[in-house]
């Protein structure tokens, strides 16, 4: 893992995503199958200079088995390799927040509303620590505050680069917990970006007793305590369809760009694209880097688009979404239930 630089290199040992090792050069590439392509968990994990053999061999092996490739969460390497190739098509998913750590105090100095919030969690009492990976690992509180937070999610939990199953499966990642006296109220997952001497907060979660203010406390006592440790670089990872990184899609096919309008306009009962750009812009990043999903065909197919989410529902989207509507009934029903009861 000495290698990796792209944002999302140390989210291939998460539960669920195969490794393939290239037989003549040191790296390895993380990805799942489905509908007959190989989504990749971002980029491989290898020197920059051997970039190009791997992803050729893996390209070609893919092709020997009948097999696509799609990179879902490339960043600038690889859209740097691939930007000039006719075999290769390349499309905008959003962008990721960056902040250089040495400069991330300056952020807080210059907005008061920032520091407002830091001092809404304060005020309740709330304070962040690390946890060491042993004391972290499996740790049924944080498992507990971990089965809080899914519970408010309004779609059944995602896989791929969004699993929420990690405390099984920490290693060199650090773990930044709040609590409001003795009790565990959120915590946050970073993993690193070696080669960036960075690390990628992977999960910001809040328990159901966790006071506002908590998660940006959080995140604020997380880069703090890796830029004590000389780290240099911060990413909060993809903000799919961000608005706030004022990155144009015009590029994206036309039916991608009105598959992804759809999305954003009716998809908002079960995902908080804005409400989750706006968080992270809400830090001030230094930087929004592109992020691409990039595939090894001439032009970017709907049979790519639907490989990828299902990645993510670790299957079929469309029992996915199904299984979300009957949540989503199911819940206003209860409401509906307990409003009557309380006429």
């Amino acid at each position: 893992m000495a290698w990796g630089w792209n944002a999302t290199c140390y989210q291939i040992i998460n539960p669920g995503i195969r490794h393939w090792f290239p037989k003549h050069h040191q790296g390895v590439i993380g990805f799942v199958r489905h509908n007959k392509v190989r989504v990749v968990a971002g980029a491989p994990v290898c020197n920059k200079s051997e970039l190009p053999a791997i992803t050729e061999a893996f390209e070609q092996e893919a092709r020997n088995a009948g097999e696509r490739v799609c990179y879902f969460g490339a960043e600038q390497r690889l859209e740097k390799l691939f930007d000039t190739s006719a075999d290769h098509s390349m499309v905008l998913l959003g962008a990721q927040p960056t902040w250089e750590l040495q400069r991330w105090e300056k952020i807080f100095e210059h907005h008061a509303s920032l520091r407002a919030q830091l001092h809404r969690a304060w005020n309740k009492g709330v304070w962040v620590g690390e946890w060491g990976v042993h004391q972290a690992s499996r740790n049924p509180v944080l498992e507990q505050c971990l089965q809080e937070w899914l519970a408010t999610r309004r779609l059944p939990p995602l896989r791929f680069l969004v699993e929420p199953e990690t405390l099984g499966r920490l290693f060199d990642r650090r773990v930044f917990v709040a609590q409001r006296g003795k009790q565990v109220v959120g915590f946050i997952v970073a993993s690193p970006v070696p080669q960036r001497n960075g690390w990628l907060i992977e999960q910001i979660i809040r328990g159901h007793n966790a006071p506002n203010g908590t998660a940006e406390l959080m995140v604020y006592w997380t880069a703090q305590a890796l830029r004590h440790s000389g780290s240099d670089f911060m990413t909060l990872g993809l903000a799919p369809l961000s608005r706030n990184a004022a990155i144009p899609q015009t590029t994206n096919p036309l039916w991608l760009q009105a598959t992804l309008a759809a999305v954003r306009a009716h998809g908002r009962r079960f995902y908080n694209f804005d409400g989750l750009d706006s968080f992270k812009a809400k830090f001030r990043p230094h930087s929004w880097d592109p992020v691409y999903a990039i595939a090894n065909t001439p032009t970017f197919t709907p049979r790519t688009l639907y490989s990828i989410a299902s990645a993510f529902s670790a299957g079929s989207p469309l029992v996915l979404l199904l299984r979300a509507v009957a949540g989503a009934i199911r819940t206003e029903w209860q409401w509906a239930v307990h409003r009557e009861k309380n006429r």
